[in-house]
């Protein structure tokens, strides 16, 4: 009998109920923790370094069971002030770049095991189709495949070889599932779900999850076809762990079980909450104290059966045995690893491959400049590279946190850029948050002296995050006044968006000569965008979204159903202002491609016809021409991430197969029929972008 099978059966009802409760430090004293303890709790979270260590101490003391210490470290260990902040999700996907992922995954483990803590509630596998929704940032952007590719290497990296090492921390797939879907992008409840819809889009992330060794997922507060996920045995049970074969333990997401009776109203109170949960596959809930009588009430009544209640701890201590905590209860990293030279390096690194270059008439890169002007507050503060889930913002949001050292702001890059360039920058905020007028006279008499100007503009981590989606994704009306006068001084003008993810100003792109984005590219993100704008680095970036023009365009992501009786708005353009996947270099790239139906083998060979070194993602779509329901009009099946000397010529291959040109029919199997395909190849999702193949499958396949 192993040592998790032989704790589960010395435990009380009480003790087990407990090692089913994660609780949250913000919402008990310390003497109501160490209660929790001695009670028999499973897990914490929010709690950090001397505190989690206070905590595991007390526990051993008192005998109990090592506890599990979880923590939101979305891109780092940024709750903690001194931790390596790397890229947002949603800027670390514009790399497109699944080995990077991987190391910064990694590199977040080990700041998050040096502070004492076990787990990490990432990555996130939502979808961000639509771009209201708060929590876009935190996503790999509104594709399937991207999402899963990157999703899979950041769990590789998380949990290391084994989760025993001491700088391997347990991942966590989340929102399972399709959490993003919410109607009208709201935040949370009301999902715009069905079963076929989940499996066809919504689960293949999560099965690359699950297949790379995902030890944990989060239960989402959605809902498919009314039912909610907390409540979906045939999602939590029948798909994840009977199909998927997930072996881990499902987390509910913060309070959960207040939810399905408060929110969405499919149970009385927390007694049947706490059996509906259980018996659905959720095996430990998140912040509700609650639970801890109310389970043990409905084991009274009969209303959950102990082979559930025991199969749901047996999974939480056997992922307690795999991370060594059974037998070493203080397992941690070393605590030279937060923050260290190799961690900054890499976030330098991973900052400088997210700049996406969306337009360039060719005043980039800057040469032969005098004197630049800097206009926008968004240029100087920090924030603005951060975005969401940091010590800025959690546990409790305080925006006047003093930063900690070292981060390079916008400002700071480009005035240390200048320099080397024989350059001056001229910098004024240009507005003030919250005021309707901009600060004209001042921004203007810098822009008139100088040879160009760079319009620092975007949005405000107010305006990004959970609970906090928009009706309205324009950009605010003081920051285009102040593009407009800076306009009209003829100076031409760079515009660089830092914001959590894209705003609305289409006349803002039209009137500049020049337009980049790194989206929240964490403590570097200000340097990588001033490198770009000097030429010290060649942007290679993609997007990962679509980029609107307005947002009653939304949704508008690449890999729509199309069928509509007009192909755009009576009002507006049909494409987005610009397309998923694209992003522009100081080089050009020139494809040509072959493809061998007998092996599903496309052949890709790119030349760099430019005259400097620059990266290309190599992105592979097909089309399946006719199907027994509707099907994307393109979709993603493959990219590669190239390096290419001025000159320089590479092929590159990839190897399909049949399954690779699959959908979910209405039965919810997923099939390959037999027929006509096309399949694309370019450097965007855009049409004229992509050299198109046409090729034949002649056998119908049904996949498990």
């Amino acid at each position: 009998m192993g040592r998790a099978e032989s704790l589960l059966q010395s435990m009380t009802l009480r003790e087990k109920v407990a090692q089913c409760m994660q609780i949250a430090y913000t919402m008990v004293s310390k003497e109501e923790a160490k209660e929790w303890i001695r009670r028999g709790a499973g897990s914490f979270l929010n709690v950090l370094g001397k505190d989690a260590q206070e905590l595991k101490e007390y526990a051993a003391r008192e005998g109990k069971i090592p506890l599990i210490f979880g923590i939101d470290a979305i891109h780092g260990h940024c709750l903690k002030k001194g931790a390596t902040v790397f890229p947002t999700q949603l800027s670390m996907a514009c790399t497109f770049d699944s080995a990077l992922a991987e190391e910064i995954a990694a590199a977040t483990a080990a700041e998050v095991a040096a502070d004492g803590l076990h787990w990490t509630f990432s990555p996130v596998f939502c979808l961000a189709r639509d771009l209201r929704w708060g929590r876009v940032g935190e996503t790999f952007g509104e594709d399937a495949y991207l999402s899963g590719e990157l999703g899979a290497a950041m769990v590789r990296g998380y949990q290391g070889r084994k989760l025993s090492e001491d700088t391997s921390i347990l991942a966590c797939a989340k929102h399972f599932i399709g959490y993003g879907e919410s109607v009208g992008a709201r935040d949370s409840c009301d999902t715009e779900m069905t079963y076929r819809k989940m499996r066809d889009c919504f689960l293949p992330p999560f099965e690359k999850a699950v297949q790379a060794g995902c030890a944990t997922v989060m239960t989402a507060y959605g809902s498919t076809d009314g039912l909610p996920c907390t409540a979906d045995k045939k999602l939590l049970t029948d798909i994840l762990r009977d199909e998927l074969q997930f072996k881990g333990f499902v987390v509910t997401d913060w309070a959960n079980l207040y939810h399905i009776i408060y929110r969405q109203r499919i149970v009385s109170d927390y007694v049947e909450a706490s059996s509906v949960a259980l018996n659905a596959g959720n095996d430990m809930m998140m912040a509700r104290l609650e639970f801890y009588d109310a389970a043990v009430e409905a084991f009274e009544k009969g209303m959950i059966e102990q082979s559930v209640l025991d199969e749901a701890v047996r999974r939480i201590l056997l992922v307690k045995e795999d991370l060594g905590l059974l037998d070493n209860p203080f397992k941690q990293a070393q605590s030279v690893l937060i923050g260290c030279e190799k961690h900054t390096a890499l976030a330098e690194e991973s900052a400088r491959k997210s700049v996406v270059l969306l337009k360039n008439d060719g005043i980039l890169p800057l040469r032969n400049v005098k004197k630049v002007a800097l206009i926008g507050v968004n240029a100087d503060d920090v924030r603005c590279n951060y975005g969401d889930w940091t010590y800025f913002t959690h546990p409790q949001p305080n925006l006047e946190t003093q930063p900690v050292r070292p981060y390079v702001t916008l400002k700071e890059g480009l005035e240390s850029l200048a320099k080397a360039h024989g350059a001056e920058v001229l910098y004024h905020r240009g507005y003030t948050r919250g005021e309707e007028e901009p600060e004209t006279e001042g921004a203007l008499g810098l822009a008139k002296q100088a040879d160009a100007v760079v319009f620092a503009g975007g949005d405000f981590i107010t305006q990004a995050g959970e609970a906090k989606d928009r009706a309205d994704l324009s950009l605010d009306a003081v920051q285009r006044k102040l593009f407009a006068a800076l306009k009209a001084t003829g100076k031409p003008i760079i515009s660089v968006w830092l914001t959590n993810k894209p705003v609305c100003a289409p006349e803002i792109d039209e009137n500049s000569n020049a337009v980049m984005t790194n989206f929240c590219g964490g403590m570097f993100g200000g340097q990588a965008l001033a490198e770009a704008i000097f030429g010290e680095i060649n942007p290679g970036g993609k997007l990962p979204v679509s980029w609107p023009r307005h947002v009653g365009q939304l949704p508008v992501y690449y890999n729509d159903l199309g069928g509509w009786h007009a192909e755009r708005y009576a009002d507006m353009e049909k494409t987005p202002l610009y397309v998923f996947g694209h992003g522009l270099s100081y080089t050009d790239f020139e494809y040509e491609s072959a493809f061998d139906e007998e092996t599903l083998t496309l052949f890709v060979t790119v030349k760099n016809v430019g005259t400097v070194a620059g990266e290309e993602v190599v992105q592979v779509y097909f089309r399946d021409k006719v199907a027994t329901v509707m099907t994307p009009v393109k979709q993603l099946i493959g990219f590669k991430k190239i390096c290419l000397a001025a000159g320089e010529t590479k092929r590159v291959e990839f190897t399909f197969t049949p399954k690779t040109f699959s959908f979910v029919r209405a039965d919810e199997k997923r099939v390959t029929e037999a027929g006509e395909f096309e399949i694309m190849v370019g450097g965007s999702s855009a049409d004229e972008k992509l050299q198109k193949i046409t090729f034949r499958i002649d056998k119908t396949a049904v996949f498990a």
